[in-house]
């Protein structure tokens, strides 16, 4: 998955991106595989507490190439997970960790960026997300 990730330019990637029915995220959050270092793999995440605080920016995801929106998320989350070894571990993710750890739960969720954005964001991302179920159908893996 990490060959994957990097080779479409991203920083992370869930299982379910590629097709996977695993509760798997793979991401490095300098998104370079000289940074090999900065890898993370977490089987069956879970998010256990979230800040209350929240900040908007603006996300891509490998599933929509090419577009973007701003996204409302919390600044920090505590997750336990697993490690490739079945090693129990918790760990928070603040600032752009937590917004990418964030982004990659989403889609374990059945969650898309595109399904954060509102208004005249949403009704902009529309037409391509239209283009797209009519290219790849409505139960293609994104």
């Amino acid at each position: 998955m990490f060959d994957l990730m990097y080779a479409a330019k991203g920083a992370g990637l869930a299982a379910p991106q590629v097709g996977r029915s695993e509760r798997l995220i793979v991401f490095n959050e300098m998104g370079d595989e000289r940074q090999w270092l900065n890898e993370m793999v977490l089987v069956n995440p879970r998010i256990v507490e979230k800040s209350p605080n929240t900040d908007v920016e603006t996300e891509g995801c490998l599933s929509f190439p090419g577009m973007d929106g701003p996204v409302s998320r919390p600044v920090w989350v505590k997750v336990e997970a697993q490690t490739t070894n079945g090693q129990p571990f918790r760990k928070t993710f603040s600032g752009w960790e937590a917004r990418l750890f964030q982004h990659e739960f989403d889609h374990l969720e059945g969650i898309m960026y595109v399904d954060h954005l509102g208004g005249a964001d949403r009704a902009e991302a529309q037409p391509v997300i239209d283009a797209l179920v009519r290219q790849f159908g409505s139960g293609g893996t994104l």
